[in-house]
């Protein structure tokens, strides 16, 4: 699984989630380490590094500034998957280490330029 310049959407999100449809993610990957510039919705701006496993899944922390000025940080566990049309869909279990220290899921879905 090559994640490199692909760019995703927040497809859906807990409530305790700030991601959301308005909330772009830009990929890129060299070997094992993956990264991403998120930003948009209620995120001013945000950053993720990880790593790749064999099987496409994602291992990450991610950080950000939101729209109160709030600097947000946790971890997040991702399954790729494909959807029915062919995108690819990121499945997430992600924790909170600020705030209240929740956990969530969310669901990542690749943007595809026609």
């Amino acid at each position: 699984m090559n994640y490199n310049n692909r760019i995703f959407f927040g497809k859906s999100n807990s409530a305790n989630g700030e991601v959301s449809e308005s909330t772009r993610f830009y990929y890129y990957q060299n070997a094992d380490q993956v990264w991403a510039d998120y930003s948009g919705g209620e995120i001013v701006s945000g950053h993720l590094q990880g790593k790749v496993f064999a099987d496409g899944s994602l291992e990450f922390m991610y950080h950000h500034e939101n729209i109160h000025g709030e600097l947000m940080a946790g971890k997040c566990r991702s399954t790729p998957h494909q959807s029915p049309d062919g995108k690819l869909v990121l499945k997430e279990s992600w924790q909170w280490f600020t705030g209240d220290q929740t956990t969530g899921t969310s669901e990542l879905e690749e943007v595809v330029e026609s």
